[in-house]
């Protein structure tokens, strides 16, 4: 079992990364070059209670979300929020030459520094931050260095005399960097067409599957979480991505499919409306008939009503 290193405080990860203590106790940003994790640590669990919007190269880890590996060689920035774990585990591939030594930022971002002010709200908004690192930023070298600006920007604030400013000028800066990765991620997931085709496919299997065998029956209607799980993705992820291809959220294309096999039992079956909605894992015959009109404008009993 690989250790947990839980870090509450930005300093702790400092010590532990064996960097100088951070000039402010809320918010830093690290020169990921510098960053050297103890030599026994060559795998472990990382917990930190703040944000961290990484900008990174030749990562010298392998990262895992659940089971799954995942790849930074084209991919740049990340967004992790408080208390994800990430897994990372030595790459001996990584870092054997100069030319591939690890470089790029870190910026650490405690809630307690945006408490009350707009940033507390709107940073939790911010999807990407919920599938963190199901699949990194990409960015051109143009991308690349406006998002390093602004994040030597919030370092030399920072490091300046604080005053009654600072904080504002700090927030603003932060949103500034996150409407640009919203923009940026949005085209990425409209022109990586192949990797989101194939998880709609993964997604087509699972929900028929799942609606073919004893699971309906057995734990109702799938949620979204059972899904993204069996994918071993964030469900923020796996609804971009699917609206990226069909414009549904993953929520839509579950009830797509409960509806595709509600209409294969009112259409070929004997069995009562209510028996039909219980058999489609709904506690209440309403809710499947308040579902089922919304969804085809009619009524089982009108849909019934046209094959007899």
């Amino acid at each position: 079992m690989a250790e947990i290193k839980r870090f509450s405080k930005i300093s702790d990860y400092h010590k532990f990364a064996n960097l100088a203590a951070p000039q402010h106790p809320l918010i830093s940003l690290v020169d990921y070059s510098q960053v050297s994790y103890p030599e026994e640590s060559k795998k472990f669990h990382l917990v930190q209670d703040y944000y961290t919007i990484g900008l990174k190269r030749n990562v010298p880890y392998k990262i895992y979300y659940g089971q799954q590996e995942y790849d930074f060689d084209e991919g740049l920035m990340t967004f992790v929020s408080p208390n994800q774990m990430i897994s990372l585990k030595d790459n001996p591939n990584v870092g054997a030459s100069t030319a591939l030594k690890p470089s790029g930022w870190l910026l650490f971002l405690h809630p307690d520094f945006i408490w009350n002010t707009s940033l507390a709200k709107s940073i939790k908004s911010c999807d990407f931050f919920g599938y963190a690192i199901n699949e990194a930023l990409f960015l051109s070298e143009k991308e690349e260095l406006m998002m390093i600006d602004i994040l030597k920007k919030i370092e030399n604030e920072y490091q300046s005399n604080m005053d009654k400013f600072s904080q504002k000028i700090i927030v603003s800066q932060i949103e500034l960097l996150l409407n640009y990765a919203e923009r940026f991620y949005e085209r990425q997931f409209l022109t990586r067409k192949k990797p989101n085709h194939q998880l709609l496919e993964k997604v087509e299997l699972l929900l028929t599957n799942y609606f073919q065998s004893t699971q309906l029956n057995d734990n109702g209607v799938p949620t979204v979480e059972h899904i993204s799980n069996e994918l071993h993705i964030s469900a923020n992820y796996l609804s971009n991505s699917l609206k990226s291809l069909t414009g549904m959220s993953t929520q839509q294309h579950i009830h797509e499919k409960l509806i595709e096999k509600a209409k294969e039992q009112l259409s070929s079956s004997q069995k009562s409306i209510s028996e039909i909605a219980y058999a489609l894992g709904f506690e209440y015959p309403s809710s499947f008939n308040k579902l089922f009109k919304r969804k085809t404008e009619m009524s089982p009993l009108e849909f019934r009503k046209r094959f007899n």
